[in-house]
Order: structure tokens, then C-alpha cells, then sequence
């Protein structure tokens, strides 16, 4: 029997985050970036934390496979979802266009 092998890759979303919104909320894609709104507060991460927690659950991934790489003290950032193609990501997060 041979076994399958699975790769399994990862994906990287660039995002402009603002946090202290009404409610957590993915709102489309702006200029190819992902706007997202977090009630959280920029403090101690917790914005950052919210972020991520939102992507995980609309990718349908533990928060732990979710991380910001790039601009963590920033409104733009890089998030890596991690054991996601790239494609279903876009599709998880709404973000076909056309």
C-alpha cells in the first residue's frame, strides 16, 4: 500500500486592522488589502489577538495556526495562517474578486 502524502502549505493575507470598532468584522478587500474591524483595543496585543482569533474562525482553523508576521504595532499587517492553501483561504475570507 502506498501512502498519500499531503502537502500542506500556508498562507499569508495582508490586512489593515481597526481596532475599537462596534463589533469584529470582516468588512471586504480595499485596494487588494483585507479591511477588518476588532472591538478590541490596540493595548497589550489584544487588537492583534481579536485579529487573529476572526481569521481563525472564518478559515476554520485553531487561533494557535494564526499569527501576525509583519506590523504588529501597525493598522497594516501581515497575518500567516498556517496548514491552508492559499485558495481556500481567499474563498474562507471572501475575498474572490469579480
Amino acid at each position: 500500500m502506498t501512502a498519500m502524502i499531503r502537502r500542506v502549505t500556508d498562507a499569508q493575507v495582508a490586512v489593515r486592522l481597526q481596532p475599537r470598532a462596534a463589533r469584529d468584522e470582516i468588512v471586504g478587500l480595499r485596494d487588494g488589502v483585507l479591511v477588518v474591524r476588532v472591538s478590541a483595543p490596540p493595548v497589550d496585543g489584544r487588537a492583534n489577538k481579536a485579529l487573529c482569533k476572526l481569521i481563525a474562525r472564518r478559515a476554520g482553523v485553531a487561533p494557535t495556526r494564526v499569527s501576525v508576521v509583519r506590523g504588529e504595532r501597525s493598522r497594516d499587517k501581515l497575518v500567516l495562517v498556517a496548514g491552508i492553501e492559499p485558495a481556500a483561504l481567499t474563498a474562507a475570507l471572501g475575498m474572490e474578486s469579480g
